[in-house]
């Protein structure tokens, strides 16, 4: 479901539990629904809640060790798979448990 929401800054789509808010609906094609579900997998493998605190922490010491905060975006392990994978519409369907584990050492997707 994808809900529009003012608060969401242009260009960015935030994924709650499953529920995809942006400002915009307009630019939210079959890839960009692809990677949000890549972390919807993520999110349910972890139960959720885990998955933000992963998701936070990660991004914050691949801030410190970054410095700048969209290079340390693209760097969290999530983000790299679900980049990796997000115009590969067949993915889910052999993706293995927790695959992002993969891409928690690699800085650069």
């Amino acid at each position: 479901m994808i809900i529009k929401c003012r608060l969401i800054p242009d260009g960015f789509c935030v994924n709650l539990f499953g529920t995809l808010w942006t400002s915009d609906k307009g630019w939210i094609d079959k890839w960009v629904i692809n990677h949000e579900r890549i972390h919807n997998a993520q999110q349910r493998e972890l139960l959720y809640i885990p998955f933000y605190i992963m998701y936070i922490l990660d991004w914050l010491c691949r801030l410190v060790i970054l410095r700048n905060w969209r290079a340390a975006y693209y760097a969290i392990s999530f983000e790299q798979e679900a980049y990796l994978y997000g115009h590969d519409l067949t993915y889910l369907k052999r993706r293995k448990h927790y695959s992002w584990i993969k891409y928690l050492k690699r800085l650069h997707s």
